[in-house]
Order: C-alpha cells, then structure tokens, then sequence
C-alpha cells in the first residue's frame, strides 16, 4: 500500500515541477532580453548567436527558476490532493503525513544533489560563455543601414547620403559620398546620379557601383608646399568604391580574459583563490610594518619600555624624569625643529600608508566576494530543500489545487525569500555581516516558518480556510455587549 502511495505522490508531483520549471525559467530568460533590448536590436545578430545567448542565460537563470519551480510543484501536488480529499482519506488510513512527505523529499534531496553539481561544474562554464558574449554584443556596431534622405556616418571617416532607393532596396540615386580619410575635412566629395549597393558573400566588405558621377578632390602639391590646394575633378561613367564592414562584425573577445573572476570558478578554484587571499592578507601587516620602521623611534609594549628605560638609566645616571611633555626636556631652539620634524614624519607615514590601506580594502572586498560564492554553490541545494518544506505543508493547509491560490503564495514566499538573499549577501559582501551568516540569512529565517507550518499541516490547521475566519469573527460579535444585525 504504502509502495503505491510512494509512486501516486512522486506521480503527481514530478509533472507539475516540470511544466512550472520550464515555465518560470522562460520567464526569467524574457525578463533578461526585455533588460538588454535596447542593446542588442538592431545588430544584425544571427540566429545562432541568439540561441547561443539563450542557452548559455537559460543555464546561469537555473538557480532562481529550480527552487521557485519546486515551491509552486509541491504547493499545486499537496492542495490537488487536498482538494479532492485525498489527504483526508491517506490520514484516516493511519498514514502520516511526515510519512506521505517521505518518498518526495528524499526526491528533492537528490535534486538538491543534482543542483549541486550543476551549479558547481555548469554555471562556471555558462557564466563565461554568457557573459563574455554578452559582452561582445553590447560593444557591436549596429549594423550598417542606409536610409534616403539622412547623412549616415556609421563608417569610419565617411558621410554616405542616397536621395532615394528603388523597390529592390539594392538601386540608389543622387549619391553624395564625403571621404574624411585625409584628416583635413571634407576635402574629397564624390557625386553620382546612379548606383548600386552590393557586398561580397563573406559581408566583409560593401560595394557601390556608381554610374554617372564626378570625384571633386582638394590637395596640396607634395613638391611645393607653398602653393595653394588645388582642386581637382573627375568625371566618371561608372566607379566601384568599396567600403570595409569588418567594424560591424561581432568580435569575439579572449575567454581568457574572464577566467579570473569568481563568477566563473567551481568549488576548488574558489578555494585556492580564498587560501592565497588569506595569505596575502596575513603578510600585510609585516610589509607595513617595515614601511613606518624607518620613522618610528620605538614601538613596543610596556615591559619593553621598562627594560629600555633601565638601560637608560644606567647609562646617564643623570636621566631626568618629565610630569606632562617630552617638551619640557628640550630647549626653545629645538622644541621648533622638533615638532617640524615629527610633523613630517607623520605626513611621510600617512603617505606610506595609503596605498597598503586601499589594497587593503580590495583585497578584503575581493576575500569577501569569493567567499560569498564559495558559499552560493551550497545554499542553491539547500533552498530546493527549504522550499518544498514550506510548499509541502502549505499545499496541505490551503488545500486549493490549480494555478490560482497555489501561485500567489508561491510567488509570495518565494519574493521573500529571494529578497533576503539579496540583503543578506550585499552585507555579507560589505562586510556588515560575516559571509557564512549573510549568504545563509534567508535559509536561516524560513527554516523555523518551514517547520512551524510543517506542524500545522500535521494538525489540520484551518489558517487559510475562509471559514475559520467566518466562525472566528461570528464568535467574536457573540462576546460583544450589543447587538448585531447578523444574529
């Protein structure tokens, strides 16, 4: 009995999970193309490259879309059941529902597994891919486009200007052509009542063949520099200017380039990076140490000091003893020199001091990044857990199946629990909260609502029953010393 039980829960969970994973990770991947519209319309990108673009985002969104995935699966499962009295009839059987849970959350656990390894050996990857791309067509040319009538300067040193184009989109009349090459302004100009516009089958280059025109050029003579620009024109019946649009292809930018950042290293990377910051760190202060050793006199703790004052003493039997001031041991002359000097001194310090103090800070804000996702890797798996602990039990309190009430609270709990990873890393990265308690605080603070509504779900509690709070609020109005029109 209880091995179909396992079998009917897993069942009915496995493809709702599907079907909201997908579906909420489409979304995520709508929402990342809606951000970067702007700079990635009119490029020109080819088919492949936005495919590429779409798998390598599809697989870095996985993080926010598994667990949002397994919370709304678990909710919509547990209240299907609940509404059709299904949960009613496995509890009269003498079943619990720990025991329901069982063959589910062994499930999710293996997922969490699963995530694990995926967020520790396929994000790396898909971060590199997706953010090195990304980053080659944000700093594309938009491709090269002609319109009548507009001076366009998209190529380097020219001014293209075409009075009209003919149906075919390829024939063009009334050509004005400034060539800039020369630095010295618009000093070669070419006209043309005709032309056509055609590009090699590599796009490496764009043709115009132009009919009936003239080539006006201005220069100075090499020989005699003395001499007045001449100008120059040409007649022409048909001229080919070729134009280079290799500025417009895509360039692909060294993946290596990217390797370095802790967005794209597994758990062991991050671990070497995080062990050789550590060291970097503990050597700071002796490399500190030896820039202000050459301005400070002594710097000791007070047994040194004592010793240091008997040695003294022993030489200058003499030694005199101050009440307030070092300053009242030296002479008028000297108190001025003293005081520029030990001024200096500290001006020379401080500028000593300010470059280890700022690499000081990147080296701790760097420490504090990679730790943050030494620790991200992990937390992905706990909150496939977290979530359903909360998903399981809401599902059987509200007992409401479908994409209506199931999806509000999902959504609900799911906002607040991203919202506070969110504030939770940006103090764990600024150092407000040590990393392990910043990157765990949303794991932290829902954990304990997990297990309460675990417990309420064990007792059949009524909190999300309308009902419950139409009984409650009728018993409160009987208390009341007055009358009521419902009674």
């Amino acid at each position: 009995m209880t091995k179909k039980l396992d079998i009917l829960i897993i069942r009915s969970f496995i493809g709702p999970f599907i079907v909201t994973f997908f579906v909420t990770l489409f979304v995520l991947v709508m929402q990342f193309f809606w951000l970067y519209m702007d700079e990635l319309i009119g490029k020109g990108l080819g088919l492949w490259m936005i495919v590429q673009l779409l798998l390598y985002m599809s697989a870095t969104l996985v993080p926010m879309a598994l667990p949002l995935g397994i919370l709304l699966a678990s909710i919509m499962t547990f209240g299907n059941m609940g509404e059709n009295f299904e949960l009613v009839a496995i509890k009269a059987s003498g079943i619990s529902l720990l025991r329901f849970m069982r063959p589910l959350l062994l499930l999710i656990v293996g997922i969490g597994g699963l995530a694990f390894l995926f967020n520790n050996n396929v994000i790396p990857v898909a971060n590199l891919k997706a953010l090195s791309l990304l980053y080659d067509l944000r700093n594309s040319k938009p491709t090269f486009n002609i319109r009548p009538g507009q001076f366009n300067s998209d190529i380097k040193d020219y001014a293209i200007r075409v009075g009209s184009k003919g149906s075919d989109g390829r024939t063009i009349y009334d050509i004005i052509i400034y060539n800039e090459t020369s630095g010295r302004g618009n000093d070669n100009v070419v006209l043309a009542r005709k032309g056509e516009m055609k590009s090699t089958p590599d796009k490496q280059f764009l043709i115009f063949s132009l009919e009936d025109g003239w080539r006006y050029e201005e220069g100075r003579d090499e020989r005699d520099n003395s001499k007045k620009d001449a100008m120059t024109r040409m007649h022409f019946k048909k001229w080919d200017k070729v134009f280079d649009l290799s500025a417009f292809k895509v360039s692909h930018t060294n993946e290596e380039l990217f390797k370095g950042a802790y967005q794209m290293m597994n758990l062991s990377q991050l671990g070497k990076d995080i062990d050789s910051l550590e060291k970097t760190r503990k050597k700071l202060p002796v490399a500190i140490g030896n820039f202000i050793a050459p301005y400070v006199t002594y710097a000791g703790n007070e047994k040194e000091r004592d010793v240091l004052v008997k040695k003294m003493a022993i030489q200058d039997k003499g030694l005199r003893s101050y009440k307030h001031n070092f300053f009242e041991l030296m002479n008028d002359s000297l108190r001025h020199r003293a005081i520029e000097l030990a001024t200096s001194n500290v001006r020379n310090i401080k500028s000593q001091l300010d470059f280890p103090s700022f690499d000081n800070n990147i080296q701790m804000e760097n420490y504090r990044k990679y730790l943050a996702e030494w620790h991200r890797k992990l937390t992905l798996s706990f909150a496939c857990i977290l979530l359903f602990l909360i998903g399981a039990p809401l599902g059987a309190i509200i007992r409401k199946g479908g994409l209506g009430m199931p999806l509000v609270i999902a959504v609900v709990f799911f906002v607040i629990f991203h919202i506070t990873s969110v504030i939770g890393e940006k103090l764990a990265k600024a150092g407000t909260l040590p990393v392990w308690a910043g990157m765990w605080m949303a794991t932290g603070m829902l954990l304990p609502i997990a297990f309460l509504l675990i417990r309420q779900a064990r007792n059949d509690s009524q909190v999300f029953s309308r009902e419950w709070y139409t009984r409650r609020w009728y018993s409160l109005l009987r208390l009341l010393p007055f009358k009521t029109g419902t009674e």
